[in-house]
Order: C-alpha cells, then structure tokens, then sequence
C-alpha cells in the first residue's frame, strides 16, 4: 500500500526540489561556460561573447597543450604525488589516531599530543621556515618536497580518532578477551569498519595534492620537476615574432589567453569529477561520523 501524500505535501517537495533544481542550475552554469571557453573561437573567447555553448567550436587549444610533452611529464609528476601522498597520509593518520582515540586512563599523555595537534593547526608554519626546512632535509627539487610537509593532516587525525570513539568498544573488549593485541585489533576490527571516513580522507588528500600548485613552484628546482597543476599556471601564449609563415602566425592567433586558462581548468578538474561521484556515498557518511564525538 503506498503512501497517499498530502496536498502540503506536494507543495513541500515541489520547492524543496525547486530550490535543488536551482542551486544545481547555478552550479553547472560556471562550469559550462570554462568549457565552452575553451572550446570556442579565440576571437569571440577574446570578446567575450561565450555563454554555455561553444562559438565557432575549435579544438586548437586542446591541441596546442597537448602537443607539448613536458605536460605528460607534469601529470606523471602529479599521479606519483598523489599516490605517495595518499599512501603516507593514510598510514599516519590511523597510526596517529588510534592511540588518542583511547581513553585518558588507557593513554594518559593523550591531552598533551592532543594539545600539540590542535596548536599545529591554529599556528602553522610560514613559507620562509619551510623552504628552509625542506633544504636543510635535501628536497628540494624532489617528489618528497611535495609529499613530506603535508604528510600529517590534523583534521583528518580529528575526524578519524571521533570516528574510532563510535566504534562500540565491545568489539574490542571481545577481541582483548580472544587474545588479541593493539595491532591485530587495529587491523582486523577498527580499519574494516572505518572505511567510511577512509575514503572521505583519501577523498581529501587527493583533491588537496592534485590542486596544489604553489608548492611545486617553491621546491622545484626544474620545469620538469614541476606538478601538472604548477605547470599549466604557466602556459601562456608565446607568440614567435621571427615567424613568417602565413599559416603558422594563423594557427598561434586561434589560441587566446582566455580560452587556454580555460581549457587548464577544464584539464584539471576532470580527475577529480571523475572520482568524486563514487566516493560521494563514504564522502557523507565519513563527514557525519567523524565530525561528532560520542
């Protein structure tokens, strides 16, 4: 038997999917202009007459990016980045977490470590220290400049450890009586169950490192040591003016400063558009559970 709804109920869903409805509108109308952006003629990009649809559809900017090597460089930069960052993160947090997710009498120095993890996030680090630090260490110009001083998330030590207190503890209680230790209850019991703010984490970690750009311009020593992001910040149109050739000075006018940024952006969120959608689900859950304390 189906639920007969009432006539203000109708009226409720109708605004509220209304109100949806809109805010969705307001959200993909940005992204559709970027891309009709970069897929219209410089001239009219240039002039500003691009709304959601591409004018005199071209793929030349497309083309001029990709046609330079040194951006499948970059992006092998960024998938490694990504990878090894996402791997430490993940290792440390839970290692970090665990521990102060314990009760005072089980840990009795969790206030101090909690205490230290909260500072280090009202009082971060200023560029000039960590250029030093990061020298100091033998970095620069490598991968580990870009993946060592953001290895340790203190947000995500917060949202994972209130994840752990959700946990029921009888669960632990039951695996300490069959004999199990910190570490097999770790593995076996807390991170099966934690999957939920796992991903929501990765989530973060991987959308954090794949759109850092300013990093890579500090550490890196090399155009070549530069991250894909670092790198198309600095594609501009460079316009030869030894050139004579009629054709090649008509094929560097198609492209426009406008309409190659855009086609930068619509490069760099395709990875994440990618992922997101299948990561939404744990992305919700992981927030709920990890942001409210038992």
């Amino acid at each position: 038997m189906g639920i007969r709804l009432t006539k203000s109920d109708i009226i409720t869903n109708t605004i509220i999917y209304g109100i949806l409805t809109l805010l969705a509108v307001i959200t993909l109308v940005p992204l559709l202009n970027i891309l009709a952006i970069s897929l219209s003629d410089s001239a009219k990009a240039t002039a500003g007459l691009v709304t959601i649809y591409p004018l005199g559809l071209s793929w030349k900017t497309y083309t001029t990016i990709f046609q330079d090597h040194a951006i499948l460089t970059a992006a092998g930069v960024s998938i490694k980045r990504v990878i090894l960052a996402l791997i430490i993160n993940m290792v440390l947090v839970v290692l970090a977490a665990y521990p102060l997710s314990r009760s005072k009498k089980a840990f009795r120095s969790r206030g101090v470590y909690m205490w230290i993890i909260i500072a280090t996030m009202l009082f971060g680090p200023s560029v000039v220290p960590m250029f030093f630090t990061v020298k100091d260490m033998h970095m620069l110009g490598t991968i580990w400049a870009l993946v060592i001083p953001g290895a340790v998330g203190q947000f995500n030590i917060i949202l994972m450890l209130n994840y752990f207190r959700n946990i029921p503890s009888e669960l632990e209680e039951s695996a300490s009586i069959d004999g199990a230790g910190p570490w097999r209850r770790l593995l076996q019991i807390y991170i099966p169950l934690s999957m939920p703010i796992m991903a929501t984490i990765a989530l973060f970690v991987v959308v954090g490192n794949w759109n850092a750009y300013y990093d890579g311009l500090i550490y890196s020593m090399t155009t070549d040591d530069f991250p894909l992001q670092t790198y198309i910040q600095q594609l501009v149109v460079k316009f030869d003016t030894t050139v004579r050739d009629v054709e090649q000075i008509k094929s560097m006018a198609s492209v426009s400063n406008r309409s190659l940024t855009a086609a930068k952006l619509v490069i760099t969120m395709i990875p994440i558009l990618v992922v997101y959608p299948f990561m939404q689900k744990y992305f919700i859950s992981g927030i709920m559970l990890g942001s409210v304390k038992e």
